[in-house]
């Protein structure tokens, strides 16, 4: 990085307010007045990442941790290692749709047998992770897999009246697909695509 002396960049940082006015902050005692120069851009980097990722945040993330601890406080964290805690928050990184498929229950007259089960699956088959993500948040409110993973899952598609042009819809507090019986691969493709595009639930992780 060079840095163009002909620019004026101190040390510091600017941070948004109400009504979107700005305020400097010093990355440094006195960086407002302290030029950044090629000499001391290092430097610069360094504070600005350092403000960027922790100071300027640092109220937040307090409260978060504060809230973090008081329901795994104690020596709960002890017995994990920092993968098994991100495999705890962020749940299995692994998307196997194939023992979801084998572990999928069905209802109000589908079973896996149907036509319209069997050109679901094959539909989701062809789905690329991001299309599978997006399923999952669509049936169950969160695309995170289940730290035991998806063999594991609830997942329960529901026949939902015959033949429409209605698209599915979700009960995700009891991961259940609700899916009229369509008479076409065609009709049940688009239609799903649609309401796995455009679906909006809690939003929640």
């Amino acid at each position: 990085m060079h840095i163009d002396l002909q620019m004026r960049i101190n040390l510091c940082a600017h941070t948004s307010f109400q009504y979107g006015t700005t305020k400097p902050i010093d990355l440094k005692p006195n960086g407002g007045d302290i030029p950044v120069t090629n000499d001391n851009r290092k430097e610069f980097v360094a504070l600005y990442v350092d403000w960027l990722l922790n100071k300027s945040v640092a109220k937040q993330f307090e409260s978060f941790s504060r809230g973090f601890h008081r329901m795994c406080g104690g020596k709960t964290l002890d017995l994990c290692i920092p993968e098994e805690l991100e495999l705890l928050i962020c749940g299995s990184p692994e998307l196997d749709f194939t023992a979801l498929q084998e572990n999928a229950m069905y209802d109000d007259g589908y079973t896996r047998d149907c036509v319209v089960i069997q050109w679901f699956w094959l539909l989701v088959e062809g789905f690329d992770e991001d299309k599978k993500k997006q399923l999952l948040n669509f049936v169950t409110g969160s695309d995170r897999v289940p730290i035991n993973g998806l063999a594991n899952m609830t997942f329960i598609i529901q026949r939902n009246g015959p033949d429409s042009d209605r698209l599915p819809t979700a009960l995700t507090c009891f991961s259940r697909l609700l899916l009229p019986e369509y008479s076409t691969y065609a009709k049940l493709k688009d239609r799903i695509s649609v309401a796995i595009e455009n679906g909006k639930g809690f939003g929640l992780v």
